[in-house]
């Protein structure tokens, strides 16, 4: 493999729907695009060796903040998934359809409303990471719980990194927190907070639970493009029964469970979510 330090990715502004994004981009224009999104919580960063070895295969990367993270813009207004959607129909139509879509948790879910509303002719390909229309609602709970545990921030990175290993106990805690601070902004008052809008977590009062599963159901159902679903098989958010589900509504769907990984695949399990991703991108690569 190519020395993934010296593929070289650049930051980018994009116009969503009404602000602005912030993207890592990487290999040449006119390559077949990915679009990377992450999910809720994270940022950019969480894609950074996908995207190196999306660009190392030949692909066009794009790596984006969601609204309200890292350094995209923040709403102004409240946060609703269709809000996420019409920024990925907006960056997807400027760097040039078809894109190709991985998308985590809430990048999953927007990419797969997107697919399903828009199809072929805006989204070649999808992989949906540890996310389908069936959520279970403890592993998303320990999710918003973990999201809403700290909001007077860290007093140091490794204050920051101390719960982050409580949250993810089957994670080795890494040796340095450089890796860390992207995901953390610098207060004025010398504290971290994670890098995205405490708001986002009033997006729950703003949804229909029945409605948003109808709307993701007959999504699914319209996909009529190459669709991957990759879970974590000690996943608490996407179970079997998700699955079960999921391959109903889309049959022609392709499975990947990755051994020793939670609802953060790419963080836990690298290279096998990296391995299965890209194989069936190769795959189903425009000519």
């Amino acid at each position: 493999m190519a020395d993934l330090g010296r593929i070289g990715l650049r930051t980018v502004r994009y116009s969503g729907a009404g602000l602005t994004l912030a993207a890592d981009v990487g290999g040449a224009a006119g390559a077949p695009p990915i679009l990377f999104m992450h999910g809720g919580g994270q940022t950019r960063h969480s894609w950074k060796r996908a995207a190196y070895r999306a660009v190392e295969r030949g692909y066009h990367a794009i790596s984006i903040d969601l609204r309200g993270h890292g350094e995209s813009d923040w709403a102004q207004d409240g946060y609703r998934l269709d809000d996420y959607v019409a920024d990925a129909r907006a960056l997807a139509m400027e760097v040039g359809p078809p894109v190709a879509i991985v998308g985590a948790s809430l990048g999953g879910l927007t990419g797969l409303i997107l697919a399903g509303e828009e199809g072929a002719s805006l989204v070649r390909a999808l992989v949906l990471v540890d996310v389908a229309p069936r959520i279970e609602m403890e592993g998303a709970s320990q999710i918003q719980r973990f999201m809403s545990s700290a909001p007077d921030g860290f007093a140091t990175l490794d204050e920051a990194a101390d719960a982050v290993s409580a949250y993810l106990p089957h994670r080795p805690r890494p040796a340095s927190t450089d890796g860390l601070r992207k995901n953390l902004r610098l207060g004025e008052d010398g504290r971290y907070r994670w890098h995205w809008d405490p708001a986002m977590m009033n997006m729950g009062s703003k949804i229909d639970p029945e409605h948003q599963r109808a709307q993701l159901n007959a999504a699914a159902r319209n996909l009529a493009i190459p669709t991957l679903l990759v879970r974590g098989a000690i996943s608490k958010v996407v179970s079997q029964e998700s699955v079960v589900e999921f391959r109903a509504l889309v049959p022609h769907a392709e499975y990947v469970n990755v051994e020793g990984a939670d609802h953060m695949i790419a963080g836990d399990q690298n290279d096998a979510f990296s391995d299965a991703v890209f194989d069936f991108l190769d795959r189903h690569r425009p000519a």
